[in-house]
C-alpha cells in the first residue's frame, strides 16, 4: 500500500488559500493547483501549517460568497 505525500511526517507543506478564502495545505514541490494561491512566507511541516489555517480560518469555515449572502439577507430582515 502507498502512502500519500499528504500522510508523510517528513514532508513540508505550504498554505493554499483560493478566491473564496477557503484554505488547504499542499506539497511545497507540487504546482499549485488553479483558482489558488500560496500564502506567502507560509512553509512547514503538517503541525506548523495546520496551526496556521486553523488560526487564518478561525471558527468559521463557510465561503466568503455565503457569508456575504447571508450578511446581506441579515441587513435586509433588519431594514
Amino acid at each position: 500500500m502507498s502512502t500519500s505525500c499528504f500522510d508523510r511526517e517528513d514532508e513540508t507543506f505550504i498554505v493554499l488559500v483560493n478566491h473564496e478564502e477557503e484554505y488547504s495545505i499542499w506539497p511545497h514541490w507540487k504546482a499549485v493547483p488553479g483558482g489558488w494561491r500560496a500564502v506567502d512566507g507560509v512553509r512547514g511541516d503538517k503541525k506548523t501549517v495546520l496551526q496556521y489555517v486553523e488560526q487564518a480560518w478561525g471558527g468559521d469555515m463557510r465561503p466568503l460568497s455565503l457569508r456575504t449572502w447571508m450578511d446581506e439577507q441579515a441587513a435586509a430582515a433588519r431594514s
